[in-house]
């Protein structure tokens, strides 16, 4: 397969949140029919409902700059699926990820031929098995592995991770992991393992009680909520709840340096110069945050309420499985105007739809309804004074969208 190949096999596959079979029977055996390349390096999974993904990034940063080679696989992509699987942080190129996932596809339909499993595997558990095999070809050191969702089924924990990491846990996606914090918090302290090391970032009482449980269930004892070294430089990514993902990152570099050189040095500069793209990501006078829970939403209002004294045009758009009533309560009341859409995405709820959340009292002639992203760009651009700020939130598929198309159009 090509690449555009490749990425319309993938897509045949479902959606990789509504079709996903969450299980690790599957994405064993074809990791096992592929020889097992997990093997071939260190691993630090991370899993947690929100700042998986910053801390992966400082992470990455870290073990950069200390000429550690690194793989990294996360999870969705904004643009481009070849963003998910980065080497020395870079992406791979589209033809690599095309001849990694043919030898996947066959290997996936050879395992349904022989009777090995019932059913093909699903587009996350293919692609997490093309990032593990990218990296062990690549000879990777040590790849980081951003959960998908939960931790106890997702694809990724089938790689059987030396080091965990547990970012700060809320309530999200609770059709599949639970409908209390306990019940989240076990599905996802369920990366660690007899033998593995952990840290675990700061949490609530109820969710650090069930991880700490399960430490004791398997006999070890995790680093709790770790300190960011002394004289720490401003980081690289944006907000105050960064601190806490920074800091999470430094405790699994303090693991790392067991067996790596990571120097103070190392870690300074790393957080420092991490990036993580559409997270508090600022193009021309837009600012885009995919804030797709409470949780996320809280943090992008703290941020708000403390560095943005300018009007501010939001761009709101959303899943619908998502508790959009509270991420609305947390965001919409900020915005000077709104302008609701709806993301090119299966899942999305429509603009239409979303209107039934805006708050009472919120004046109709500031409020905009936009069927797609380019049009939300535009309505924008029409309505906003020359000190908004254009906010573009509530979906990382929404800020995808509008990331590509402000690229591709350069400032207005």
């Amino acid at each position: 397969m090509n690449f555009r190949e490749t990425e319309a096999y993938l897509l045949s596959l479902g959606n990789e949140v509504s079709s996903m079979k969450l299980g690790l029977e599957n994405i064993r055996k074809l990791l096992d029919a592929l020889g097992d390349p997990q093997k071939d390096y260190l691993k630090v999974q991370v899993a947690g409902t929100n700042g998986k993904g910053s801390v992966c990034a400082f992470l990455n940063s870290i073990c950069l700059n200390a000429g550690i080679k690194t793989g990294m696989y996360t999870s969705p992509h904004l643009v481009s699926i070849v963003e998910r699987v980065k080497v020395d942080g870079d992406d791979i190129s589209e033809d690599e990820f095309a001849t990694y996932a043919t030898r996947v596809r066959d290997t996936s339909e050879k395992l349904v031929a022989a009777g090995e499993i019932e059913n093909i595997p699903t587009f996350f558990e293919q692609v997490t098995a093309i990032a593990l095999l990218v990296f062990a070809e690549a000879k990777v050191e040590l790849a980081i592995l951003e959960t998908g969702l939960g931790g106890r089924l997702d694809a990724t924990t089938a790689a059987n991770a030396e080091i965990a990491a547990i970012t700060r846990i809320d309530l999200d996606h609770q059709q599949y992991l639970g409908e209390t914090i306990e019940e989240i918090a076990a599905e996802k302290a369920a990366i660690i393992h007899d033998g593995s090391r952990v840290i675990v970032g700061e949490q609530s009482p109820e969710a650090m009680e069930v991880i700490l449980e399960r430490c004791r269930e398997v006999s070890l004892i995790p680093s709790l909520t770790p300190s960011l070294p002394v004289g720490f430089p401003p980081l690289g990514l944006a907000g105050r709840h960064q601190i806490e993902n920074a800091a999470i990152a430094a405790g699994v570099a303090q693991i790392l340096s067991g067996r790596f050189s990571i120097t103070e040095k190392d870690v300074l500069n790393g957080l420092q110069e991490a990036h993580h793209p559409g997270r508090l990501e600022r193009i021309d006078n837009f600012l885009l945050d995919g804030a797709h829970n409470g949780g996320g939403a809280r943090a992008l209002r703290r941020y708000l309420d403390e560095y943005i004294d300018r009007p501010i045009t939001m761009i709101f758009g959303a899943m619908s499985e998502k508790d959009v009533g509270e991420i609305a309560s947390v965001l919409f009341s900020i915005a000077d105007r709104l302008i609701l859409t709806t993301p090119d995405n299966l899942r999305a709820m429509s603009a239409e739809d979303l209107l039934q959340f805006v708050p009472d009292g919120f004046d109709a002639d500031r409020i905009f309804v936009a069927s797609n992203s380019a049009a939300a760009i535009d309505k924008a651009r029409e309505v906003s004074g020359k000190r908004d700020v254009i906010l573009v939130t509530g979906s990382l598929y929404l800020v995808g969208e509008v990331r590509s198309l402000l690229r591709d159009s350069g400032p207005s």
